[in-house]
């Protein structure tokens, strides 16, 4: 069958190694020259599937008030006539109760815990490398309150067998030496020892070289203008370039996919939500991290990369603006600098910008649509560097006609309760 993935990025390229793998004729198209060059490009670095936690939480509301006032905030929101994000956020408060929280922290470590697996099975049989550790996750509480807190998502973790660890203040520089010097901001952590880390970018450009080998090709500097539909069906892909066709078409754009299928009368509740990273060389590796340290008063991740330490996290509501602001940078290079102050040079740090796509209840979109030939695989939020395998894999079977090896309730479009729109019923025909 020939498949057309829409978007280069770690969640598309790991959809076409596993395509390609099982015999389709693969071809991807992205507007950058490369592959992995937007939101694949500088994440945390984590692969976390026990850390995998919906931003629809109960008393999210109360904390986000709070943490809007915080010197070194963790959420920004840009006020703006934007009807798409009035329509999201309250989405996602209907989402803050503690039964809604279970269900899609439950629909999310499945996942996260099938791609993890993926990864290693990967990782075992190919031979791909990039900066990966499997020394686990350390969620770092600064308080009391902090660690009181945990009973909801402990219980989650239960329920799935998910290993965890509860530490006390010594606990957690057993854990992570460097923290020796800054004993006293510790309260507590939990501890994921299954979660691993390792640099996206490398994984996406790695990935990529393979599905290349096993025939993929990539469409690279070519702009996606419109999604052609004729009769219920996806008849082509409309570029800068000329039309593509296909027998399938994957949306793999992130962020940027609800903009591309609105023409054909389906709304995706996917927002993009900004992040921010820097990218610090090491200096002294006894105060660098040995895994990755969730700083939970902050909401930064700070993981080691090789030699480098990747400092990231922030949540800023600004629609698709790309703009690096400055304050960002002051927050995220005070938080390393709390922690791991002795660990790198912040003077040479990189400093990066992404779109994260959110969906209000947090598990990503995977599988079909109304259109028979059109299939999904985005709004994985900060998710998509622990999801992309196992979400390429399942996307893969659906294809293939193979039945996916986890159970998928919850995270298909389906659950939004999509049909066929009118406005899809009027563009049969108009886009041929």
């Amino acid at each position: 069958m020939k498949v057309l993935i829409l978007g280069s990025g770690v969640i598309g390229v790991s959809t076409a190694y596993y395509l390609a793998k099982s015999g389709h004729e693969v071809t991807v198209v992205d507007r950058r020259d490369g592959p992995g060059l937007e939101t694949s490009y500088g994440n945390a670095g984590e692969v976390s599937p026990g850390y995998s936690s919906p931003w629809a939480a109960p008393k999210l509301v109360w904390k986000a008030v709070k943490w809007l006032v915080m010197k070194n905030r963790p959420l920004v929101i840009w006020p703006r006539p934007d009807p798409a994000m009035v329509e999201w956020g309250l989405q996602l408060i209907a989402n803050c109760t503690p039964e809604r929280y279970e269900v899609n922290k439950g629909r999310m470590v499945r996942l996260a815990e099938y791609s993890r697996n993926a990864l290693r099975e990967l990782r075992a049989t190919t031979g791909i490398s990039y900066d990966e550790r499997a020394r686990g996750t350390l969620q770092l509480f600064r308080t009391q309150k902090q660690v009181d807190s945990t009973g909801p998502d402990r219980a989650v973790l239960d329920h799935f067998g998910v290993a965890y660890e509860t530490l006390d203040r010594d606990g957690c520089i057993r854990a992570e030496p460097a923290l020796a010097l800054v004993r006293d901001k510790i309260a507590g952590g939990l501890r994921l020892p299954g979660d691993e880390t390792g640099d996206c970018f490398k994984f996406t450009q790695a990935l990529a070289a393979m599905a290349e080998g096993l025939g993929a090709r990539f469409r690279y500097n070519t702009t996606i203008q419109r999604i052609a539909a004729d009769g219920g069906r996806v008849t082509g892909v409309m570029t800068g370039t000329g039309e593509l066709k296909a027998d399938a078409y994957i949306v793999a754009l992130g962020s940027y996919s609800p903009i591309l299928v609105k023409s054909l009368g389906l709304r995706l509740p996917v927002y993009p939500v900004k992040s921010y990273s820097i990218t610090v060389p090491i200096t002294d590796p006894a105060g660098a991290p040995e895994s990755t340290v969730m700083d939970e008063t902050y909401k930064v991740a700070i993981t080691r990369l090789g030699d480098r330490i990747r400092v990231g996290g922030m949540a800023e509501l600004a629609g698709y603006n790309l703009a690096l602001r400055e304050a960002r940078r002051r927050t995220l290079s005070f938080v390393v600098g709390d922690l791991f102050g002795k660990g790198g040079d912040l003077a040479r740090a990189e400093f990066w910008t992404g779109l994260r796509p959110m969906t209000p209840d947090g598990p990503p979109i995977l599988g079909g649509t109304p259109y028979p030939n059109l299939y999904l695989n985005t709004g994985h939020g900060t998710l998509g560097w622990t999801m992309a395998a196992g979400s390429g894999r399942v996307i893969a079977d659906v294809i293939s006609g193979r039945r996916a090896e986890i159970d998928l309730e919850g995270m298909t479009l389906d659950r939004y309760g999509t049909r066929p729109t009118r406005q899809a019923a009027k563009l049969k025909g108009a886009h041929a």
